[in-house]
């Protein structure tokens, strides 16, 4: 059975409408975890718009799971991984002006500046994640940056229109999984996964793990944070 890891980015999205204290993000991630999630998720974007530094630093302190910080490629960004040590980094591609993240990292195009800062965060004692779309040039170059894990991106399935269309995303997610896995590469997928979408993501064979946050923070307004991922729990199992 895939873990589950839930982002609790929005919760501090919340939050920073008011520039306050609460809701506190690493508040809701206790109540994650006590509702069975395998890992906590953060995203400490270059222009702090929800996560900051000080949340992170709690986060490693209090987070008794796995702590997966999501964060560019930006030294400044890696020099603050590096001190504070989560126990996986996941590098992700990101823009100023986009809401969410938009795709996955183009590694053969980067191919020196991630692996720096791979090889730094490895260096740290940190585990380090790439996302990536579910592309078979993009997987085969993952190992030649020193990545052992890769996140498969799955908005374009999420945001699939048709039936058909769904279809063949989630052919492409399938083909890509077993071939990450056929290298040796621990495999996560995520974005977009909701309530509705995520029975099939969760039923390919060698996932590690889902991240899920936007959907569970939504649910958790009507249901309450620890029955929503409950909720998302039972539907990945």
């Amino acid at each position: 059975m895939a873990k589950l890891g839930v982002n609790v980015d929005h919760i501090a999205t919340l939050r920073q409408a008011r520039r306050g204290k609460f809701p506190d993000p690493v508040y809701a991630a206790g109540i994650c975890e006590r509702a069975g999630c395998g890992s906590i998720v953060a995203h400490l974007r270059e222009d702090r718009r929800h996560i900051n530094d000080n949340d992170v630093k709690r986060f490693k302190k209090e987070v008794k799971t796995r702590f997966n910080l999501e964060m560019s490629i930006a030294p400044a960004i890696v020099d603050i991984a590096c001190r504070v040590k989560p126990h996986q980094a996941t590098l992700v591609p990101e823009k100023r002006q986009e809401l969410t993240t938009e795709g996955g990292l183009d590694i053969a195009e980067n191919k020196n500046k991630i692996k720096k800062a791979v090889g730094r965060l490895s260096g740290a004692g940190i585990e380090v994640s790439l996302f990536i779309d579910p592309d078979i040039r993009q997987i085969k170059a993952a190992p030649l940056v020193g990545a052992k894990i890769v996140e498969l991106h799955t908005g374009r399935y999420a945001d699939s229109k048709t039936a058909l269309q769904k279809g063949g995303e989630l052919k492409k997610i399938v083909k890509a999984a077993y071939f990450a896995k056929s290298l040796g590469l621990t495999v996560c997928a995520g974005h977009g996964l909701d309530y509705d979408n995520v029975r099939p993501i969760a039923a390919i064979s060698g996932i590690y793990e889902l991240n899920i946050g936007y959907s569970i923070i939504c649910r958790s307004v009507f249901a309450g944070l620890e029955a929503a991922v409950r909720q998302m729990l039972e539907l990945v199992k």
